[in-house]
């Protein structure tokens, strides 16, 4: 079969979408090539397709090994003849595996990229006949991006033991850096490479400043998002603990996930994840690279990311399918504060302490912007957009203030503590200070007798924890030390002593009037009033095929397609081939019983 025969027959849709075409066609003809496109946008296609076509196995390396058996699993039900080895298997199984491999009765062999250092695994390659290289998730191979995989540095000896098998190197995520270190590493310097638009028009990104993050997270998920399955991200095992365990207690069904539980614990928590309906994930960022769930409606942040590529990864896990979806991260002082001190006791050299603070301003200003928050996302990652009237700052405008007296008043303080006293103290003193506030502290070190004692009364405590966690962000201020002081930056002169006017976002109650935007046309099938009900058949009896073979629901069909099942309601199986996401292998197993579905 040519690779449009594939598309149709095994997965069953009629057409390639943007690239995908001109991928496939390149790696069937030998060729490598290098794959930047979004989570969603079809990156899967562009390795399997020339597997099945070219003669022999392609052979995929991904870091997912707690995602293997699913993905061999929704292969198998497209008619796929495909096998992985990992550090699951026992023995026989992965003798099995080994002897499929060499008989040829394998289109495609998915490995863990540490399997490439073991010379048995290199060996059995060796024996047999390899269609291609895939290496997903490349951007694994930088050693300063957000997910660096040591085992990946291995695989630019790839194609030094097999020159003629072509490679091809795929991510969702890479800033232009990035690209140019997996180019380099895995030594894809003459690869043709493809760039897809990183925007996800589907996805509605909101930043809201934290105050009492776990409630606010409740009322999201209560009023936008009730019975929805999601992924709540914190940077801690016990906030990841406890948030769990507070959305539990509040009737939302919740798991939690992170490297303290034991495998089995985590092993169970994902599975249940995918094959249940409206479970929220509550996990650090261990979990979550790979998990192919295309009905997650949400992905909320309660610790500021350490980078936007780090951001963009995992808000990215949400809306697969198309339909709207939120992306939305609660930010605050203490997270500026918190990511500082991370950077400043961080190992490595000078160079590594630089790009981690980059990365850091990069991800505070995303926060802090006044404009579009998706065309600033797609300019860090080196291209355009407009406006997208779907993001929180498009939605509800904030509004600018002139915050340079405020400023002032806060580096007045700050100075007077340290350079007058040699005192070192965090923003809750200063905010004190400047509230005239005689607390235990401020009496025990005679800062009531400060002249910026009381200064600051046109602001609450709110108010002046803005002004600090602005100031941060715009370099204006700088945390050290153990404890976590406030220090002055060479910029601070500037605005005491230069007149530099400082302008802040001013945090109205803008959140409430944020609406989630309704889906871009084409991109889900809108269901007509009388089709509801039948989708909702049609899930009922997906649900029930999912639990009976062990597998999670969208491995049988996605939501996408059930909802066009409903809205066109076909009457005999040829109707039926015509949905997108029916090939022959679902026709044949699934399409009576669809049809039964339909006529009930």
């Amino acid at each position: 079969m040519d690779s449009h025969e594939v598309l149709r027959r095994v997965f069953g849709y009629d057409s390639f979408r943007g690239d995908q075409s001109e991928i496939v066609e390149h790696v069937i003809a030998g060729g490598d090539a290098l794959v930047l496109m979004p989570t969603g946008g079809g990156k899967s296609l562009c390795y399997q397709i020339p597997s099945l076509v070219r003669e022999g196995v392609g052979v995929v390396v991904s870091p997912l090994i707690a995602l293997m058996q699913d993905q061999v699993d929704a292969l198998r039900h497209l008619g796929v003849r495909a096998g992985f080895l990992n550090s699951t298997q026992d023995p026989g199984e992965r003798a099995m595996v080994e002897a499929e491999f060499l008989a040829g009765e394998l289109d495609l062999l998915y490995l863990a990229p540490e399997r490439l250092r073991v010379e048995q695994t290199v060996r059995l390659l060796e024996r047999g006949k390899i269609a291609l290289f895939a290496i997903d998730e490349a951007h694994c191979v930088s050693q300063w991006g957000h997910d660096f995989r040591p085992d990946y540095l291995a695989l630019s000896h790839l194609h030094e033991r097999w020159p003629d098998v072509p490679r091809i190197a795929l991510t969702a995520t890479a800033t232009k850096t990035t690209h140019e270190e997996i180019a380099e590493r895995l030594k894809l310097g003459a690869a043709r490479h493809f760039v897809a638009s990183f925007d996800r028009p589907n996805i509605q990104y909101r930043i809201v400043p934290k105050n009492e993050p776990k409630k606010q997270l409740l009322e999201l998920l209560r009023n936008e998002h009730a019975g929805d399955a999601g992924i709540v991200y914190c940077l801690s095992r016990n906030s990841v603990e406890k948030t769990a365990e507070f959305l539990e207690q509040n009737g939302v069904r919740a798991l939690p996930y992170h490297a303290g539980l034991d495998s089995g614990t985590r092993a169970r928590n994902q599975s249940r994840f995918l094959r249940e309906d409206g479970l929220v994930m509550v996990a650090t960022i261990a979990f979550g690279m790979g998990i192919d769930k295309p009905d997650v409606r949400f992905v909320a942040h309660l610790d500021l990311p350490k980078s936007v590529e780090g951001y963009y990864q995992e808000t990215g896990r949400a809306g697969r399918d198309g339909l709207p979806s939120t992306a939305w991260l609660a930010y605050g002082l203490q997270d500026v504060v918190q990511q500082r001190k991370m950077i400043d006791d961080s190992e490595g050299d000078q160079q590594h302490r630089r790009r981690l603070i980059a990365h850091l301003e990069a991800m505070l200003a995303l926060c802090e912007t006044v404009e579009c928050r998706r065309v600033q996302l797609l300019e860090y990652f080196g291209q355009t957009g407009v406006p997208c009237g779907n993001c929180d700052t498009c939605l509800v405008p904030p509004e600018t203030w002139d915050g340079t007296v405020p400023a002032q008043k806060v580096l007045s303080t700050i100075y007077r503590l340290r350079s007058e006293r040699r005192q070192k103290f965090g923003a809750g003193q200063s905010i004190d200070i400047l509230l005239g506030r005689k607390t235990a502290k401020v009496i025990q070190f005679d800062h009531d007798g400060l002249s910026v004692f009381g200064i600051g009364t046109e602001l609450n405590e709110s108010g002046w924890r803005g002004v600090v966690r602005q100031l941060l962000a715009q370099g204006l201020l700088a945390v050290e030390g153990e404890y976590s002081t406030l220090a002055l930056t060479p910029a601070s002169e500037e605005v005491l002593y230069q007149g530099r006017k400082v302008l802040m976002r001013r945090e109205a109650e803008r959140a409430a009037k944020v609406k989630t935007a309704k889906p871009k046309k084409g991109e889900a099938v809108d269901l007509p009033a009388e089709a509801a009900p039948v989708f909702e058949r049609l899930r009922a009896w997906r649900a029930a095929q999912a639990k009976e073979q062990g597998v999670p629901a969208y491995v049988i069909f996605h939501d996408a397609t059930l909802r066009q099942i409903a809205a066109t309601a076909p009457g005999t199986l040829a109707e039926l081939g015509t949905v997108n996401g029916v090939g022959e292998n679902k026709l044949a197993k699934y399409g009576q019983q669809i049809l039964d579905t339909l006529a009930s």
